[in-house]
């Protein structure tokens, strides 16, 4: 689902005087020295915004690589993109030389929808470095093992939606990753329906990941005059759901903090980001600097984790339907591991390898962010004779990453044992690069990774996933949908979700969770 409002700005913008003026200034930024990396012949004035797929500009980049190599140079109107297509040049320049390109692009998109106190928008800067310096004390690795039972809990809620109503998987799925966020960054219990705090950052959340795409953002960048068209205009829709994300934004970041401040000043708050944070600094913020960034840090990882955890696990669900082998071999393998008298918990997880196989084949198979987030390099730099100049924007080509053949053959194929040896064993290969690269890499990412190994672990343990059938008992085939923006997802789609074990109900399902306490 593309943003439908891209080709009606492209044409109001070619009508622009002001088009030739961009265009003049861009062409004046030729220099003599190192060449940029190669890339295709742009088009006067838009630059390379013919030929790219609105709905996957991923899909474009990895045939652009076939022809023009890892690093391809193209233009949106002004703004100037390097896109990176294999892991090896990701390691060299986003991490090891992460002081040159972990800013981020100007995104107009960004303030205009009410989300700049993002702290994954955030440029390379102080402010940033402070944000990131508290999402460290809350979820560095051995921080986050102290979550480990509140995701089993969630998982285990989970468990018991998917029996009480599996055709509502979707929401289960958002549910859960919402309620784990929300517990470790506000000790919040949410609601199983229509939590009016969930409601709020969903709806925000929703426009925010549709409309924060950087060939949007690049237009309104070279016409800034659009967004002074009025909100009846052609092509104005934006501006309209902007309006309404900024209003929910402001929101989702005073709501949830002041819930968090009120049950401190009443003694009745349990530890999370924000109470740890917040008693942390309270006799050392005079300013209030560091008060303001602990509350935008903290609507920020909503936004990282809730979108990206539910997405994710959308995908394997849809693995697991379309791959009943995998399926078939995972819940053997724990029943194996397990026995039927309980279920798997983090103690389990080194004799369950092949979940972790499958986890890492989810994040390969369709990386929920297959673009990357856009960065931009914060000076000159050359690499292999081209020049990187500086405030470009880089796209790291994560589809293309998990596409090269040599590393993972077969690659639109759904198979986790390439992530084992031939011992069974892990490989050292735990396709990090779905959380990023340097110092920009998802810094929740030990969180994240528990909380999908968990509800992993426990579907397959309780739920078989299958394709809908016909009137003759025949699987339904279908191809599935995506929805297209900074991160994506599987559109709904057909899923029969079945309890493994004869007479499993609620009664059932709760001894199991008793007996695994």
């Amino acid at each position: 689902m593309s943003s439908p409002s891209t080709a009606n700005l492209t044409a109001i913008a070619l009508l622009s005087v002001g088009a030739a003026v961009v265009y003049n200034i861009v062409v004046s930024k030729r220099r003599d020295g190192p060449p940029l990396p190669p890339g295709p012949p742009p088009t006067p004035i838009v630059g390379n915004v013919r030929g790219i797929n609105a709905d996957a500009p991923w899909l474009t980049h990895t045939e652009w690589a076939a022809t023009y190599g890892d690093l391809v140079y193209s233009r949106l109107f002004n703004q100037e993109i390097i896109v990176i297509n294999s892991e090896e040049v990701a390691r060299d320049l986003l991490d090891r030389r992460s002081h040159i390109y972990s800013d981020r692009p100007v995104l107009v998109t960004n303030d205009l929808i009410g989300l700049e106190f993002n702290s994954v928008f955030l440029k390379y800067s102080p402010k940033w470095r402070l944000h990131r310096r508290l999402f460290h004390q809350a979820f560095k690795q051995d921080t986050a093992l102290s979550f480990h039972p509140m995701q089993l809990r969630k998982a285990h809620q989970l468990l018991r939606g998917f029996l009480e109503s599996p055709q509502e998987y979707e929401e289960h799925l958002q549910l859960h990753s919402s309620s784990v966020i929300m517990s470790a960054v506000y000790d919040y219990e949410t609601a199983p329906r229509d939590d009016p705090f969930v409601a709020i950052i969903d709806t925000a959340l929703a426009i925010a990941t549709e409309q924060i795409q950087p060939q949007l953002s690049a237009l309104l960048g070279a016409f800034p005059f659009i967004l002074s068209l009025p909100t009846w205009f052609p092509g104005m829709t934006f501006k309209r759901k902007a309006a309404i994300s900024r209003q929910y934004a402001a929101k989702w970041l005073s709501e949830p903090f002041q819930y968090v401040q009120e049950r401190m000043k009443s003694g009745t708050c349990a530890p999370s980001m924000v109470s740890d944070a917040l008693e942390k600094w309270q006799n050392q913020d005079e300013s209030g600097e560091v008060t303001t960034a602990i509350r935008e840090a903290a609507g920020s990882a909503f936004l990282a984790a809730s979108e990206t955890t539910a997405s994710t696990l959308k995908i394997f669900v849809l693995a697991m339907v379309l791959h009943p082998e995998v399926q078939e071999r995972a819940w053997l393998s724990i029943q194996s591991a397990i026995g039927t008298t309980r279920l798997p918990n983090f103690d389990d997880r080194a004799s369950l390898s092949y979940i972790d196989a499958v986890l890492r084949e989810t994040l390969r198979w369709h990386p929920i962010t297959p673009s990357g987030v856009p960065r931009a390099t914060y000076t000159d730099d050359i690499y292999n004779g081209y020049y990187i100049p500086k405030g470009v924007m880089i796209l790291s080509n994560v589809w293309a990453m998990t596409r090269n053949e040599s590393k993972y053959p077969s690659p639109e194929e759904f198979k986790p044992e390439r992530f084992l040896d031939s011992n069974g064993a892990l490989t050292d290969d735990t396709c990090s690069m779905a959380f990023g690269f340097g110092r920009r890499i998802c810094v929740g990412r030990h969180i994240a990774d528990a909380s999908l190994w968990s509800c992993m672990v426990l579907m397959l343990t309780i739920f078989k996933f299958s394709k809908q059938k016909d009137v003759n008992g025949i699987d339904i085939d279908f191809e599935p949908q995506w929805f297209s923006g900074l991160a994506t997802h599987p559109l709904p789609f057909p899923c029969v979700i079945t309890p493994r074990h004869e007479g499993m109900d609620m009664g059932k399902l709760n001894e199991l969770i008793e007996a695994s306490s």
